[in-house]
Formats: C-alpha cells, structure tokens, sequence
C-alpha cells in the first residue's frame, strides 16, 4: 500500500520542517535512508543506558542532585535533537535518493514505537521519583508511560482503519520540551524541578497534566474524528466495527495484565524495580504495536491475542498469587530479557525477510543481485 502521512502541526510545518529542509542538504546521497532512522535510534539507546548508569532507580535528582554529571543532561539534549532530526529527514532522504520502501516505512515506525518509551524512560531521570518532597511517583510514571504508547498506539490503529498516518501533534512538541528540559536540567540543575512553580504546582506536575490533557482532549478525539470522517466519506478499510476495533484487543489486555500486576504484587514490584519493569512494558507496547504496523501495511487481520499476553499472564498469575515469593525482582529480570531478545529477534527476522522479499539491503542503497 502506498504510504501516505499528513502533518498539521504548525511547529512542524513553519518551523522544523524548513530546519530539516536544510540539514537534508548535507547527508550524502550515497547513505541509505535506513541508517540515518537507526542511528538515531542507537543515539536515544545510549543515552538512555548512560543515565540508568547513573541513576539506575530514578532517585539520583531527588536525593544529591550532583549524582548526574551536568555533562550527561548537555549529552542527552545533543542525542534527542540528533535523533528528533533523523526521525524527521529519514522519509525526505528516502523521496530524495528514490529509495522509498515499505521495509523503510516498517523500519523508521517500529523503532519509533520502541523509542517512544525510551524517551519517556529517559525524562524520568530528570524529575526523579517521589521522596516525600518532590519528584513523582512510579504509579504516576506508569500511568504516564502508558498514555504516551496509548497515543502512540492510536495513530496507528487510525492508519489501520483510514490507511492515513494523521501524525500527532504532540510528537513536535514533546521532543521540543524534551530538548528544552535537558537543556534546563544542564544549564540550571536538577533543582529547578524541585521548586514550586504556580501555586504550589511544579513543572512535573505542569508536564503530566498537559500531557494527560493533550491525549485526552486532542489526540484522541482527533484520531475518533479522522475515523467518522473516512466513514462517512466512505474510505474505511475495514467495513465492521469487529475488524475496525480488532487491534486494540491485545494493547488493552496488556494493559489490564501489567496494571494487575503494579496493584497487587505482593513485593510492590514497581517500586522495587521501576526501571526494569517500565523499560518491559516499553518493550511489549513495541510489539504489539509493530504487528499492527505490519497488518496495516500488508492488509491482513491482526490476531485476536498477541502470543505475548499468554506468557504474561502466567507470570502475573505466579507473581500476585505468591507463587514467586521472593522470587519475584528475579523473575522479573529473566522475563524482561526474554520479551526484549524477542523482541529484538523479532524486528531482525522481519528485517531479512522484508529485505529479500524486495530485494534490497537494509543498511545500503546498492540493489541485491538476483540469485
């Protein structure tokens, strides 16, 4: 299917899309557009792994704010920029080179919908997690985590049903907040999170409620929108309300199983391994969303449940029911590995045989020969 994306945005349309119009000058023509979405993405997973280095349970900002290398913030406003632009000329360069494909349209969302988390992840070394005086808490980075994939998930559950990739406004704005705030952390220091801003309210608190505010009063209204709009014109893809709401069974029952398990873990899970079990739930949300991505793309049914939900569920079952004892931090670790190397698995098998099937090489503009 022919790919086809539309963005309203006006931070995008007047001011970053001229930027990029300039950088695109300087890539050479020779490079595939493939590399340039994956080192971005390989810069957003450095930077991340340099921070949880630092700050492995998301308290180094609220207890001794030196713990973080001013160095480390400057670094991480220089990788999201690098990355925000690379996300945002991959698809000029691709138009620009002739080298357009359904294995690059795959290949530049599926890292986004695991980048996505990973920025989110990120950020929450900034603010730090709740010690009493500041900071938020795990429940709160969960729920946030989980609204930013659910839009992320949105955009493409619209695409599956109107076959247009309506891009979220929020994407620009967040990663312009992202730079700023890192710059802020730099310049200033962590404690500038830790002072009230209005009326007793601080940024972080000002942050999650734009955020909450934009996906539930926007973001999603919109996509609900763009929907009855292709109904009426008659453009859906899919003529049922079954086919139509098919992929967001496995999201929400994923949702439900990671929620049962943060409420009633008997060792409270979440607050003993915050940055192991968000970075899973970032991971299982990638997966579910790129067979989503894939069943829009290659106009197929996506199945009812993800094999996912089905291991999950088992674990869940053992954690709340006190199977694990105190096992549970341990299992937690050995399933979070299992899910990323599947996962990672997953997307370089995918990879191949998109390659194959088209006859061009990931990482290389040169054709395959034909064998």
């Amino acid at each position: 299917s022919q790919y086809s994306a539309v963005d309203t945005n006006p931070l995008s349309v007047y001011i970053m899309q001229p930027i990029w119009n300039k950088i695109i000058k300087i890539v050479p023509l020779w490079i595939a557009p493939n590399l340039l979405t994956f080192s971005g993405f390989i810069m957003i997973l450095f930077n991340y792994f340099l921070i949880s280095f630092y700050d492995w349970d998301y308290t180094a900002s609220g207890t001794s704010p030196g713990l973080v290398p001013t160095w480390v913030w400057l670094f991480s406003a220089f990788t999201t920029f690098c990355a925000y632009a690379l996300d945002s000329i991959d698809g000029k360069h691709a138009r620009r080179t002739q080298s357009s494909s359904p294995l690059g349209e795959l290949f530049d969302h599926g890292l986004d919908s695991w980048a996505t988390s990973i920025f989110v992840l990120s950020f929450f070394s900034v603010c730090s997690r709740d010690n009493g005086k500041t900071g938020v808490s795990v429940y709160t980075m969960y729920i946030y985590l989980s609204i930013v994939l659910f839009n992320f998930m949105c955009s493409h559950w619209e695409k599956y049903n109107t076959g247009v990739l309506f891009l979220p406004w929020g994407y620009d704005i967040s990663q312009v907040v992202l730079i700023a705030a890192y710059l802020l952390t730099g310049t200033v220091g962590v404690e500038v999170w830790q002072k009230p801003l209005l009326f007793g309210y601080y940024i972080t608190d000002v942050l999650v409620i734009l955020l909450i505010g934009f996906s539930l009063f926007l973001s999603f209204p919109q996509t609900l929108y763009n929907i009855h709009r292709a109904h009426l014109k008659k453009t859906l893809k899919n003529d049922s309300l079954y086919e139509g709401l098919l992929p967001l069974v496995s999201p929400l029952l994923l949702f439900i199983l990671l929620t049962v398990w943060v409420v009633l873990s008997p060792s409270n899970i979440l607050a003993k391994q915050p940055r192991l079990f968000l970075w899973m739930v970032g991971v299982a949300f990638s997966n579910v969303i790129c067979k989503v991505i894939i069943c829009q793309m290659s106009s197929t049914r996506p199945e009812l449940f993800h094999w996912f939900l089905f291991p999950l569920a088992l674990v869940v079952y053992a954690a709340i029911s006190g199977l694990l004892g105190p096992m549970e931090e341990a299992v937690l670790a050995v399933f979070t590995t299992l899910v990323t190397a599947a996962h990672v698995h997953y997307g370089v098998c995918v990879g191949r045989q998109l390659s194959e099937h088209l006859n061009i090489y990931i990482f290389s503009l040169k054709k395959r020969v034909q064998e």
